[in-house]
């Protein structure tokens, strides 16, 4: 997928209106998909988790704590489609193209 998003509001009950750059938009509850333990746990506080931003620089939202969110995940949710299996390419380092 590889769609960054580019704007963010929070609402309420951990929920998030999310807007990618392909025009997709939608609401998706954070409750739903993370625990508020780790990086996550500032995320509780209402007010906190209001502060939330796009970071644009990797296509995604994020917190003044360090937590951020796949933008895939968010997507696959919102669109409800899969999240695409990516492989890695090998290629040698003798190989002579």
């Amino acid at each position: 997928m590889l769609k960054d998003i580019i704007a963010v509001e929070p609402r309420e009950n951990y929920q998030l209106y999310v807007c990618f750059e392909d025009g997709t938009k939608g609401v998706v509850d954070i409750s739903k998909i993370i625990k508020f333990t780790g990086v996550f746990a500032p995320l509780q506080d209402h007010d906190y988790f209001a502060t939330v931003q796009v970071n644009p620089e990797y296509g995604t939202i994020q917190w003044k704590s360090g937590a951020d969110l796949d933008p895939d995940v968010i997507y696959s949710l919102i669109t409800k489609q899969p999240i695409p299996q990516y492989r890695l390419s090998t290629f040698s380092a003798n190989s002579a193209d």
